[in-house]
């Protein structure tokens, strides 16, 4: 079930209605109940997966709790057993067929990829690390604790919530609140409107160009790889958006996932700004373990690049991504071991950083550097992403890029029209206390009321029938 299916908008204001009528003892039955009706809704067969991630992660917790003379066994059991429910299905296909490639036999296995699975198991991580550490109480509750993994609004593309958020949320009494309908109705809109009108259009194009990596030339994929941009982020924060969205409707709060990255102005920044609940969470349980910045600056670095291969793993089980990861990290490493010789050249040429010009370069630069491993993440496989530089370096024309691939003139200015309007949201939704729970009033600049006239008014118009599933679905 999408959030853009009209299934989604039956299923939604049932829910809802339950989680206000239902005294709050007993409301866990018709959230947990939805939850999994929706996870089931993708694969039923494959519910057994979150069930005993969720169940090992309780016990685990409990135990943990009960006999603390053996808590580091307790935890390293229960982090084992989600790790290998996820390393099996997620990656034993591509290490088994790199394996296979070099001994010349198949593997493989014929697997279906559980839907979320890496942000589910995630937070069970979570979990069980952080009542290993005594940062919270383990949760004595099975039927809580299963509903803060299941969660539906956030289930299968995040944020990745930290049980020290939502699981006290979970026990909280939430009264219907004309404030939360407002500030998450217009969340919902902005989400749907990033999704079906700015993702979904600009998909046609990029899917045009990277599906057709052989007709087109570089000035095709330049344009591809800058509208790819705008659709993962469209795509994603849309459905983060929802996501909160939904949760607030009702009464809950989840962390923020998004904070106009495209605007960082390097890519420490960047990272700060994109999937912040990913990024947050590799800090807490990757980062800062395998030692942070406590042995040195050059295995903090390590540490860095490590953090980045790891992501890159974790949002495919394919060589580019892990490619992208590569890259991100060389990103950072490089950006760290020149950042003092840049700013003394900056002072050498007389420029002040902190001024609006040489940030705006800033941020043109780290935008183009992005834009750049964008390539490695959206290519299909490795032989099309070494056709896609070669083209990128060597044949800079503009190849087939006409209406047979896509991007007819009232397309390409839809495109436009609907960018700047994401954008005049981004900046109210940022700007506006969005997520807060005084939902702060407007002041000055564009109208936020006339953004969702337009943004609704064009939903209707453009949206289809809303079918398309969420790029972030297949991690």
């Amino acid at each position: 079930m999408n959030f853009n299916s009209p299934q989604f908008l039956l299923f939604y204001p049932i829910v809802a209605v339950l989680n206000f009528i239902v005294p709050r003892k007993y409301r866990w039955i018709p959230l947990l109940i939805a939850s999994y009706y929706f996870y089931m809704t993708w694969n039923a067969a494959l519910v057994f997966l979150i069930l005993f991630t969720t169940a090992v992660s309780y016990f685990s917790g409990i135990l943990i709790e009960k006999k603390p003379e053996m808590k580091k066994l307790w935890m390293i059991l229960s982090v084992t057993a989600s790790l290998a429910v996820l390393f099996f299905f997620k990656y034993y296909n591509f290490f088994a067929g790199t394996i296979g490639d070099l001994a010349g036999t198949d593997l493989t296995l014929r697997l279906v990829l559980p839907v979320g699975i890496s942000f589910y198991t995630f937070q069970t991580l979570s979990y069980s690390i952080d009542v290993y550490r005594g940062d919270i109480k383990a949760e004595h509750n099975f039927f809580y604790y299963a509903l803060f993994v299941s969660f539906f609004p956030q289930l299968v593309a995040g944020p990745i919530e930290r049980p020290g958020n939502l699981l006290p949320q979970l026990y909280e009494e939430h009264k219907f609140n004309t404030s939360d309908l407002s500030i998450g109705a217009k969340r919902m809109l902005a989400g749907f409107f990033k999704k079906i009108v700015v993702a979904d259009t600009a998909a046609v194009y990029v899917n045009a160009v990277y599906n057709n990596a052989g007709e087109t030339g570089g000035l095709a994929i330049i344009i591809a790889t800058v509208l790819f941009a705008v659709q993962i982020y469209c795509d994603f924060s849309g459905y983060t958006d929802i996501a909160i969205g939904c949760a607030r409707i009702m009464g809950y709060r989840l962390m923020q996932n998004f904070d106009r990255p495209y605007s960082a102005e390097n890519i420490r920044d960047f990272w700060a700004r994109w999937h912040i609940s990913l990024s947050s969470w590799f800090k807490d349980y990757l980062y800062i373990p395998l030692g942070g910045n406590r042995k040195g600056n050059g295995r903090r670095l390590l540490n860095l690049f490590i953090v980045f291969l790891v992501s890159g793993l974790w949002h495919g089980a394919e060589w580019t991504f892990l490619l992208w990861g590569l890259l991100h990290g060389i990103y950072r490493i490089v950006g760290e071991l020149t950042y003092q010789k840049r700013n003394a050249l900056y002072g050498k040429l007389g420029l002040d950083t902190a001024s609006k010009p040489v940030r705006a370069f800033r941020t043109a630069i780290t935008f183009v550097l992005v834009c750049f491993a964008w390539i490695f993440f959206r290519a299909n496989n490795t032989s099309e992403l070494l056709l896609i530089l070669g083209k990128l370096f060597t044949d800079f024309g503009a190849g087939t890029f006409a209406a047979e691939l896509g991007l007819t003139p009232n397309g390409a200015l839809i495109v436009v029209l609907a960018i700047a309007v994401m954008i005049l949201m981004d900046r109210r939704l940022t700007l506006t206390e969005y997520a807060s729970p005084t939902g702060a009033k407007l002041t000055g600049g564009v109208s936020l009321y006339m953004i969702w006239a337009i943004a609704f008014a064009w939903l209707i118009l453009l949206a289809g029938d809303g079918s398309s599933a969420f790029i972030y679905f297949q991690f």
